[in-house]
């Protein structure tokens, strides 16, 4: 039986698809009717791999004392053994190997990883003499030697890899576990703030404690966004994107207008001037719409001028609905531009402004879950311009 410190040896050697035909190889160059794998270490000799014609008995997981063979001198030395005639050899013919094993013929080849450890050895032997005096054996078998190392550190890379992987994803499923759960039980608390602001509203008639309420309001406000799109962006990336329930809508311009007068209250320095032609029948997710829009100018009052107005744009293009807002100001960094519709992109980049830099990645998640694209082009001349469209069902009224 195995021991289990050798089980993952054994596995090594068993998934590479080339070593049968590595011992195949080594008997047919040698002549010699018994090829194996050994793993060798200070204490034991394991069978890893065995290609036996002569009944030796030695089967994968098998153990010989390690004092027995020659392996353990190999292990010392690190060099190769090979030898065709062990009774006419002037070292061998007196080695207590041979003896034991009743062998004439012998070859045991080192297998080094790459980092300098010794795995074990290529062996093959027999109980008649074979000859092996041609260099291109030697040379052979060592290449053989090689390719078996070769594929153990790749093997040792690949599992490294994966288990770092598998960190990663673990550490991303928690991460984004802890950040829907801090999203959900942050609505409670805010609820009762904005809930208190309203019923001191209705109490108070002092112009300064109004203001203050008014404050408050407008921060609780910015903060439920935040919120919301914290929570949108772990169900992004733990459920596949966000979700979106599209239905027949025919009062789609309703929405859009609400969301414009709610953004411009919330910024009443910025200019927002809007276009909108908007079709009955709009198959979409209008609660999803009014956040993208949201994004979208909330994105475009925070980085462009104050001094020049944001165009909203609303309209039906053959059987697309198309939303686009345009900005003045500096335009986007090229470098910047593969990035943006990432989470995160603005604190990554060094940019500051209000928000986490989700934004614009919920306003492309939404588009995508509407089967449309969104899409950015910055210029001094146009200004930046954010375009989303997708398909629709329109009813014409």
């Amino acid at each position: 039986m195995t021991h289990p410190d050798f089980t993952p040896d054994l596995e090594a050697i068993h998934s590479i698809d080339a070593v049968p035909v590595i011992l195949s190889m080594v008997k047919h160059l040698t002549g010699m009717r018994f090829a194996a794998i050994a793993r060798v270490t200070e204490q034991k000799w394991i069978a890893c791999a065995v290609d036996d014609s002569i009944d030796f008995g030695l089967k994968p997981g098998d153990e010989l004392v390690l004092e027995s063979t020659i392996c353990h001198e190999i292990r010392q030395h690190r060099n190769p053994v090979i030898f065709g005639r062990a009774s006419h050899h002037p070292i061998f013919s007196q080695h207590h190997t041979p003896r034991i094993y009743g062998l004439e013929s012998y070859v045991s080849i080192p297998i080094v990883k790459a980092n300098g450890d010794f795995f074990g050895t290529l062996c093959a032997i027999d109980s008649v003499s074979a000859d092996l005096e041609d260099p291109a054996i030697a040379k052979t078998l060592n290449l053989f030697a090689q390719l078996i190392a070769m594929s153990l550190d790749s093997q040792s890379h690949l599992e490294i890899t994966r288990k770092a992987l598998v960190a990663a994803q673990e550490q991303g499923r928690l991460r984004e576990q802890f950040v829907a759960v801090l999203g959900h039980d942050l609505r409670t608390p805010l609820s009762a703030i904005r809930m208190s602001a309203d019923l001191l509203e209705s109490k108070v008639e002092e112009k300064r404690s109004l203001s203050l309420i008014s404050a408050i309001r407008n921060s609780s406000t910015r903060m439920g966004v935040l919120i919301e799109n914290v929570l949108d962006f772990a169900r992004g990336r733990m459920g596949g994107g966000i979700p979106v329930k599209r239905q027949l809508v025919d009062d789609l311009g309703r929405t859009v207008k609400l969301t414009l007068e709610e953004i411009q209250a919330s910024h009443p320095r910025a200019q927002i001037v809007h276009s909108l032609d908007i079709p009955g029948g709009v198959y979409c997710d209008a609660l999803r719409i009014s956040q993208l829009l949201s994004n979208l100018l909330g994105n475009a009052v925070t980085h462009g001028s104050i001094a020049t107005p944001i165009r909203v744009r609303v309209y039906a293009e053959a059987d697309e609905l198309v939303i686009s807002v345009t900005n003045q100001g500096p335009p986007i960094p090229q470098a910047l531009m593969p990035l943006l519709f990432e989470p995160f992109t603005r604190t990554e980049a060094g940019q500051r402004g209000e928000g986490l830099g989700l934004g614009l990645y919920i306003a492309a998640q939404i588009t995508t879950a509407h089967n449309g694209n969104l899409s950015v082009t910055s210029t001094v001349e146009s200004g930046t311009c954010f375009t989303a469209r997708f398909a629709a069902r329109f009813k014409w009224v």
